[in-house]
């Protein structure tokens, strides 16, 4: 389901200490319901490389898409990449958070970790058209259970980076959230081993 940006930036985390200059652009309800300890269990389900992250017909046409003109275009290049055009966020950690666990990068997306908290994790990305930053809370329902949140926040580039989440919206909302979604749910209800906290990298 998707929620109010709101739901987001009303809650306290710790991402806006250091991404107060990103925009929120979508903000998802996760149907991961839970302990209040489970986070980690649903960072270690986002890390395995369990295969393409849109599993439907319809997603992966569109990240092959995305893949093929990012390569034809350019906007990939390592020289527009994390510490190269843009500096990564790790810099603007506080002590407790640089200091604390870091959090598994993702192997099947371009995606590095920020940090991990009990309630909290982030990790970030940035080509040509933008810097991202997926972040996944942890948040109460009000009985006693618990489920994930998931924003995404961007500082798009310039003109191009603008028209670019501009005309990728509709093909977000139509096809790669749905069955994003969709996959994190059918795969949070698969019988997993007793989770163990990710180590700092």
């Amino acid at each position: 389901m998707r929620l109010p940006i709101t739901a987001h930036t009303s809650r306290p985390w710790r991402i806006h200490e250091i991404a107060h200059d990103f925009r929120v652009e979508d903000v998802w309800e996760l149907p991961t319901p839970g302990g209040p300890d489970d986070l980690a269990r649903l960072v270690s389900q986002f890390a395995r490389d369990t295969g393409h992250p849109a599993p439907s017909r319809v997603g992966r046409a569109l990240f092959a898409i995305r893949w093929k003109l990012g390569a034809l275009l350019g906007w990939d290049a390592p020289a527009d990449g994390l510490r190269t055009r843009v500096p990564t966020l790790r810099d603007r950690l506080p002590a407790d958070l640089r200091e604390g666990d870091r959090g598994p990068d993702l192997p099947s997306l371009p995606f590095t970790s920020v940090y991990q908290t009990h309630d909290e994790w982030a990790a970030e990305t940035a080509n040509k058209t933008m810097h991202g930053v997926l972040h996944i809370g942890w948040v109460q329902d009000g009985n006693g259970r618990h489920h994930g949140r998931m924003a995404v926040l961007v500082k798009p580039n310039g003109l191009l980076g603008a028209a670019y989440m501009l005309a990728i919206k509709p093909f977000r909302y139509l096809g790669v959230y749905p069955a994003l979604i969709r996959s994190i749910g059918e795969e949070w209800q698969k019988p997993t081993a007793t989770p163990t906290t990710p180590t700092a990298n």
